[in-house]
């Protein structure tokens, strides 16, 4: 699969909710619905868009998976489901890779996928909460990726 990724605007962020939602509606059915498609977009739009560089990947011009990344974070990585398995996630995860020397994310603990793609990709779970402890009331790992010495 052929896709191009570049930095999203804010008038982009409505489509990039939209993914989030499908995808974590898919990855984590229990939790499905938590926010209102409103409220995602909101959330886009305005906290999220003002704190991170929100990267997109298109597919024949449809944005298929996102990323918000801050200095040493990523805050979202989001592919549709249909699209997940041809390295979009990869070729996200990688831009940010490239621009830090470390990165933590959090991911939640039921969700496996996720888990394994990150560990593929270098990261190494150092803590893990307790349900009550987001507002998903679902247990979360944190993880962290380090650039390897040269």
């Amino acid at each position: 699969m052929t896709f191009a990724v570049r930095k999203l605007g804010r008038d982009e962020m409505a489509d990039a909710a939209r993914i989030h939602r499908a995808a974590f509606d898919e990855g984590l059915p229990h939790l499905a619905g938590l926010h209102s498609p409103e409220e995602d977009r909101a959330h886009f739009s305005g906290p999220l868009f003002e704190a991170c560089a929100v990267w997109g990947a298109f597919c024949q011009e449809e944005l298929t998976g996102f990323m918000a990344v801050r200095p040493g974070w990523i805050d979202q990585l989001y592919v549709l489901p249909q699209a997940q398995g041809r390295g979009i996630g990869s070729a996200l995860l990688g831009l940010a890779q490239r621009e830090a020397a470390a990165l933590r994310l959090w991911t939640f603990e039921a969700n496996r996928p996720a888990r394994a793609f990150y560990e593929q990709h270098g990261f190494t779970l150092i803590d893990v909460t307790e349900a009550h402890a987001n507002e998903d009331r679902a247990p979360d790992l944190l993880y962290e990726w380090r650039r390897a010495s040269a």
